[in-house]
This record gives structure tokens, sequence and C-alpha cells, in this order.
């Protein structure tokens, strides 16, 4: 359904995407995952059509963007681009006669949608009045109304409190069951394991493309948790047979060498340091763990 070959985009000297290829089979939600900067909303511009690439292809659903009927794809940008002195419904209306559809049809689909949504009590609120989450739920509305094949979203859920970040996914699982293919960006790792698939990208690279089961076979080394009170993120830096320490504001992600060995040094360090309230656990490798990994192959 989405293809994209060696697509490379350049600004001025700053290379922001550099020959990345992606393929998105159908009825798929990919995660398209990375930091800021990383070149996420650069590519998915590329492959929506918005900015065309330096080099390489894209193609959806076997054609290029400017030859894809514009109802086969739903885009929803980064940013809430919709008008606030309108009202939801003035909005989709709006929107849909962008597409030519005719009021009935628009009307049809929007409480289709809005109900899906929990968005249909509210049809006549004016959008600056909507809060962070529900302006995403109608922006994705919008982006919905010509049903669209592929839905493409850029870090649709930034910003976004967490109940209405699973309300969101709640849409996307019913979507993605009615057959519609979904590329997401966003800088949740949480929410990559939610996907199908994910690809990384860092500095406009693609590292690797996977599921996330898939993603954590490749990961060669244990990994032990580590919970005590202790605060600083440097704590077990230097700790001989540690590759990586990563600290999550209350628990620690230690990439060990050895797991036996390790554990016993990692228990001595703490008895040294006076340390006795802690508790160490072998865990599997989070998105975190997979993402910071990868990104230090490439430095």
């Amino acid at each position: 359904m989405i293809r994209t070959q060696n697509i490379s985009k350049s600004f001025g000297s700053n290379n922001v995407v550099k020959q990345v290829s992606l393929q998105v089979d159908k009825s798929t939600i990919l995660g398209l995952v990375g930091p800021d900067g990383a070149g996420k909303t650069t590519l998915i511009r590329m492959i929506c059509g918005i900015i065309s690439p330096d080099s390489g292809e894209v193609s959806l659903m076997g054609l290029p963007p400017a030859k894809l009927p514009r109802a086969n794809l739903g885009y929803m940008p980064q940013r809430f681009s919709l008008y606030g002195d309108l009202t939801i419904m003035e909005n989709i209306n709006f929107f849909g006669s962008m597409y030519e559809l005719d009021k009935k049809t628009i009307k049809q689909r929007a409480d289709e949608i809005l109900n899906v949504t929990n968005l249909l009590p509210f049809k006549t609120r004016l959008a600056d009045r909507l809060s962070g989450g529900m302006k995403q739920k109608l922006a994705l509305t919008c982006a919905l109304i010509t049903r669209p094949a592929i839905l493409l979203l850029d870090e649709p859920t930034y910003g976004v409190d967490p109940e209405s970040r699973k309300e969101f996914w709640k849409i996307l699982y019913y979507l993605n069951q009615e057959g519609m293919t979904i590329l997401m960006s966003t800088p949740y790792m949480d929410e990559a394991e939610l996907c199908h698939q994910v690809a990384f990208i860092n500095s406009g690279q693609m590292l690797v493309q996977d599921s996330p089961a898939g993603l954590k076979k490749q990961f060669m080394y244990p990994i032990l948790e580590v919970k005590s009170g202790i605060r600083d993120p440097y704590f077990f830096k230097q700790l001989p047979g540690i590759r990586d320490s990563s600290f999550y504001g209350y628990k620690y992600h230690l990439v060990v060498k050895d797991l036996i060995n390790s554990r016993q040094s990692i228990e001595r360090y703490l008895e040294e340091q006076q340390i006795k309230d802690y508790t160490i656990r072998e865990i599997s490798p989070s998105m975190e763990d997979l993402f910071v990994n990868l990104a230090e192959k490439r430095e």
C-alpha cells in the first residue's frame, strides 16, 4: 500500500531525509518512531505528496502520490489546522466540500465518524472551545470524511493527555479492523508497542523496520532493572560490565554483558555505597532500550 525507495530530501545544506526505504502492507498499522528532528514529518509530507523528494520514489497503492485519487488518502498534520471560529460540523462540511462530497454524504459519514470518536454530542461546539484531545479527534474526523484506504498521521497524540491517547488508539484499532492502512509518527515509545510494525528513524536515516516482537529478538544483551532510592542518572555509568545505563526517574535499565556476573557486581556496588533498599530483576527490552541501542550503533 505504501512504499518508498531510497527517498532523500535536503533543505539547503541540511540533509533531512537520507535514502529512506519503507514498506507498509495493506491493513497494517506502522509506527514511525524517532526523536524530534529525526525527519519524521518531512518523510510523511513526501509520502502524501505535499513536498517532492530530491531523489528516490514514492508509491501509494502502486501509484505516485500525484496520481492517487485524493479520496483514497487521509492526512492529519502535526498541528491543529482547522478553523477555531467554526463549529465541529462546520469544519467537517468545509473539509468535505473540498472533496466535492454532497451535503447528504457528508452528514451521513460525519455522524458515523463522530459517533465513533464520541464527538457527536458536541457537533455544534466551536473548535476553539474543544480540549486538546477533542481537537485531535476533530482533525481525524476531517481526515476520514472521504473514507480513505490510507491514513497518514503526524504525531497525532503529541501533547494529548493519557486518557485521550487511549481513546485515540481505540479509534485507530477500529479503523484498522475495517481494513484501513495506517502510518503514524510518534515520539512516544509506548505507542510503538501498539503497532504491527515499527520503523525507527534517526538523523534522517532509517535504522530498522520490524514488528515489536521481531525487534526485541534482535536485542543481543540481557537487561537488568534496578529500583532504589537513587536519583543520580550516572550512578552506574562507570561500573564494569555495564554496556549502557538509562535512568527513568525511579528505575534504571542496565544493559549488561554477562547476566550473573553483572548482577553480582551491581549488588556489591550497591552494598559498598550503603544502599540497602533495592530490587534487581531481568526484564525484556523496552522500545526505549531498542532505540538507544540502535542510535548508538550509528554514531
